[in-house]
């Protein structure tokens, strides 16, 4: 059985454009992608890596980091980001899928190989650690198997499950799922080290800056303790908002109802709240 770990990634993120270039620890010369590419080579249970991105020129840099690296790359579709997935999958022959996002540089190997692990022991069509969250936004794993992938890629239809790789797998009731807890000592799905914004990346400059000198592969017990020292670490990003999918245009309504709120953008949101009333 071959197993094999697809990391997304792209140049044109909407809410800070080329972040997965960002250096990590600041000034060092290592991009976010690099870190994340490193630290998969620690798991046991990945056999190959293949950097899922575009055909956008402006992702060449993506490329160069996984030659670099020494690490597989498909490019494709940037909006269909499932058909990328899938066809990234098919070509290098993978029989059990992990996905992992370039967005996330301090992922933990051990947490991959632990989901992995749980999965192939426990025989369902996809295993998360995320469905229901206990572990910290940056060390988010999910895996499947190629057949699933295949059903989805063939049967998903609205945007959101093309866009999102897995929707149409843990939402739509055709496959068994399952959902991997963490440890209780280690449970703080309040903490975010994951990189999506200028908030998220001030906080993970301060993250390496503390963790990176004495242990490269710093893991996710490191990474709480940290936040356990220094819980103030928490405001720096603390009004981001994580990007969800949602279920109908009411749902979506109610959430940007939050965010305008703490833009303090009174009008537009009264504005949406009456027509809320009106759905």
């Amino acid at each position: 059985m071959k197993t094999g770990a697809i990391i997304q990634a792209r140049a044109a993120s909407t809410r800070l454009p080329c972040k997965v270039l960002k250096e990590l620890p600041y000034g060092s010369g290592i991009t976010a992608l690099e870190q994340v590419l490193r630290r998969l080579k620690k798991s046991a249970l990945i056999g190959e890596m293949i950097v899922a991105t575009t055909e956008n020129k402006k992702d060449e840099g993506i490329i160069k980091i996984a030659e670099k690296e020494g690490v597989g790359f498909f490019r494709g579709s940037e909006k269909d980001v499932l058909s990328r997935y899938y066809h990234a999958a098919r070509e290098a022959s993978l029989d059990t899928v992990v996905r992992i996002t370039s967005d996330c540089p301090c992922i933990d190997p051990a947490v991959v190989d632990s989901v992995i692990g749980r999965h192939i022991a426990g025989g369902p069509d996809y295993t998360s650690n995320t469905l229901r969250r206990t572990y910290p936004h940056g060390m988010d794993v999910e895996v499947f198997r190629f057949d699933v992938l295949r059903r989805a890629f063939e049967e998903a239809r609205e945007d959101p499950e093309r866009e999102h790789v897995t929707p149409y797998i843990y939402r739509s009731g055709k496959f068994k799922t399952q959902n991997i807890e963490a440890p209780p000592p280690l449970r703080r799905p309040d903490i975010r080290v994951t990189l999506d914004t200028k908030e998220d990346y001030a906080l993970l400059c301060i993250v390496y800056d503390c963790l990176y000198e004495s242990n490269p592969y710093f893991g996710m017990k490191e990474v709480v303790d940290l936040f356990g020292g220094k819980p103030w670490l928490l405001r720096i990003n603390e009004n981001v908002t994580q990007k969800k999918i949602f279920d109908s245009l009411a749902d979506e309504l109610r959430e940007a109802v939050k965010i305008l709120d703490l833009q303090d953008l009174k009008r537009a949101r009264d504005f949406i709240k009456k027509r809320l009333k009106e759905l």
